[in-house]
């Protein structure tokens, strides 16, 4: 028998090397020297750091075409500035248009701390008329099941108010009566709970998951706990997607001071989610 049948060929994972103007590149080259990654993969970086910031979006979608053909068993994505990918708003809705779905959140995770949100990158201004009962639905389904891939069976899912108090029973707004509580009893989640506590009722052990109704509503208190650490997940695609939970930092750029953490962290939990898979 030849020498190549006998050899185990180990599953592959891409990552996009991100806006090569940005700290990607350095934080993908650290990461793969760092000896921390699973080493029951192997890693492709697609991409090139000499290239124009412009090609950064074929990659992405380079990345995404090959996952849905079965050549990657996950994408992991540097980071980019948005342009790149106009006229989607982010990677996140990028990938959801390339893999044709259009049930999908983006969620952070860092350790036992899992932050989903009802709306992503939108103005403030047009958060309220984005929230609906289905949309809410959906993206406590989606966490519930990505709760689950961690032997979560029931995990606890809290969901925090758009307004201040949540609401204030009707005081402060009515988003949380009209809206927010009748999506939280039919997907059997909590609350609506005030945004001022729950993410930390959820990091002292009392939640499994927030859903947060928009951007900076969930990022803002994730990134005070998890600033290098924490991963942006893409539930609902057909394949794994996770990326560090930072931008392309162009002022320490080059400078050689970029963590890898980040993108460590990144990768291995796509690994962990394509051995689960």
């Amino acid at each position: 028998m030849p020498l190549v049948a006998l050899m185990k060929i180990k599953p592959r994972i891409g990552i996009t090397l991100g806006d090569p103007a940005g700290i990607g590149p350095e934080v993908i080259t650290k990461a793969l020297a760092s000896g921390k990654l699973d080493h029951r993969f192997e890693y492709e970086i697609i991409g090139n750091a000499r290239a124009p910031r412009r090609d950064a979006r074929k990659w992405i979608i380079s990345g995404a075409k090959r996952c849905l053909a079965g050549e990657l068993v996950a994408l992991v994505t540097g980071p980019i500035i948005k342009e790149i990918v106009e006229p989607w708003p982010g990677q996140t809705e990028l990938l959801a248009h390339l893999a044709g779905t259009q049930k999908f959140a983006m969620l952070l995770a860092a350790g036992n701390l899992r932050v989903a949100l009802v709306t992503t990158h939108q103005p403030v201004s047009k958060v309220a008329k984005l929230i609906t009962r289905k949309k809410i639905i959906e993206v406590i389904e989606l966490t519930r099941e990505f709760c689950q891939k961690f032997g979560i069976l029931q995990p606890r899912i809290a969901v925090a108010g758009l307004n201040p108090h949540a609401g204030e029973g009707g005081l402060l707004g009515h988003e949380e009566k009209r809206i927010i509580a009748p999506a939280v009893k039919q997907a059997q989640a909590l609350g609506p709970f005030p945004a001022d506590t729950v993410f930390y009722r959820a990091h002292h052990g009392e939640f499994d998951a927030v859903v947060a109704m928009y951007h900076d509503q969930g990022l803002g208190p994730f990134k005070l706990i998890a600033f290098d650490t924490g991963v942006n997940v893409t539930l609902g695609l057909p394949f794994i997607r996770t990326s560090p939970d930072h931008g392309t930092a162009p002022d320490i750029a080059g400078k050689n001071i970029a963590r890898p953490d980040g993108m460590i962290a990144a990768i291995n939990l796509a690994a962990k989610l394509a051995r689960g898979k």
